[in-house]
């Protein structure tokens, strides 16, 4: 790592593996499906991976990521609204793909249907219930239960294929979890029962985040969880107790610049690289992400080009040239910002001290073009 420019996205291949097995492992003992959200890595080579630990498929965000991931596998699930004209490219996915999405509004079955029909393909129809978070979503089971209507006759080409939530309102540690849970499985369960009242009994309930992964068996008739940030992990991960520093498989390396203003170290990697999205899970800790080897050394502040090191919790006293690894508060934006992956992999002996690249080909918001399919 001494001769890469940085600031870089480094990615520990065999923590990678690791945690792609804790999620498989937990999944199988509690019998739920896993499809890992893309929008973290942005990687076909990482989507890869997880397809071949035992991902029974992707979730995207974008069109773009639908289009990137289509040659992994079969069975992508859109899990955002699907407004046109965003519908239409969607129905130029390859023919043999499953394609499902999720909605929380009547006018975009018209469309969808539509667009649908044109293409010749049909189309899975998850509803979005709202658990808590108050993004997006419906409210409970009259709302729930009537849409799921209108997609069931909203003919062959839509397909009523369950429900979707996401509860991204539960930002505590494991412990501090179960009753918030308890609410999440209540308002599910009222739902469930009212479309299995209505006749509508979803063949699919997706869920699932990082930071409530490993407690996703307290939430009765879930089939599915969608993680994103597990394959990397993070400083939010860490501190909400999901995963541990030794499990954090993606840093930013940066070189220290500057040590001219006393108890403050300047690296090269600031918003543009680590993003300016400040910590919150610990109140009174603040900033933008951490030392991977000193924990106790923070980013607290970053303008575009810069991050400035808070030294003055730790007796290190870094030297212009020196080079340390970021943990982002946040993987998925940091990763958004960078051009590229870089990977080493400890685990190999023949390799383990060189380093690969992975291009992130699902970044951004053009259409795939040709030789970028593949």
């Amino acid at each position: 790592m001494d001769t890469v420019e940085t600031p870089a996205a480094i990615v520990d291949l065999a923590r990678v593996r690791r945690n792609l097995e804790a999620t498989v492992a937990y999944t199988r003992a509690h019998g739920l499906g896993w499809r890992p959200h893309v929008k973290t890595h942005k990687s076909p080579d990482l989507a890869r991976m997880q397809m071949d630990a035992g991902a029974s498929g992707l979730t995207v965000a974008t069109p773009r990521e639908a289009e990137v991931m289509a040659p992994v596998t079969p069975d992508l699930l859109l899990a955002h609204p699907p407004v046109p004209p965003k519908t239409e490219r969607l129905m130029r996915l390859p023919p043999g793909v499953r394609l499902t999405v999720a909605l929380d509004d009547e006018a975009l079955l018209a469309p969808l249907a539509r667009a649908a029909a044109e293409a010749g393909r049909t189309v899975g129809v998850l509803v979005e219930l709202d658990v808590g978070m108050g993004r997006v979503g419906l409210a409970g089971p009259p709302e729930v239960v009537a849409l799921a209507r209108r997609i069931s006759a909203a003919g062959p080409d839509l397909e009523w294929r369950g429900l979707l939530f996401y509860p991204g309102h539960i930002r505590v540690t494991a412990g501090e979890q179960a009753p918030l849970l308890a609410g999440v499985a209540s308002r599910l369960d009222a739902v469930l029962e009212a479309l299995q009242r209505a006749g509508l009994a979803p063949a699919v309930v997706s869920g699932g985040s990082t930071p409530t992964l490993f407690q996703s068996h307290l939430i009765p008739g879930l089939t599915e969880i969608r993680p994103g940030t597990s394959i990397f992990h993070d400083r939010d991960s860490v501190a909400l107790g999901a995963a541990t520093l030794d499990d954090v498989a993606y840093t930013v390396l940066a070189t220290v610049v500057s040590t001219a203003v006393p108890g403050h170290a300047v690296v090269d990697a600031g918003s543009k690289a680590l993003a300016r999205e400040e910590f919150r899970a610990v109140p009174g800790q603040g900033g933008f992400g951490i030392l991977l080897d000193r924990p106790e050394v923070r980013v607290i502040s970053v303008s575009e080009e810069h991050g400035v090191l808070d030294l003055a919790g730790t007796s290190w006293r870094p030297r212009v040239g020196d080079r340390v690894r970021i943990v982002p508060n946040h993987v998925c934006v940091s990763v958004n910002l960078q051009d590229r992956l870089l990977t080493f992999d400890p685990g190999d002996g023949a390799t383990g001290k060189s380093l690969g690249e992975l291009p992130l080909s699902g970044r951004g918001r053009l259409a795939v073009q040709g030789p970028e399919v593949c």
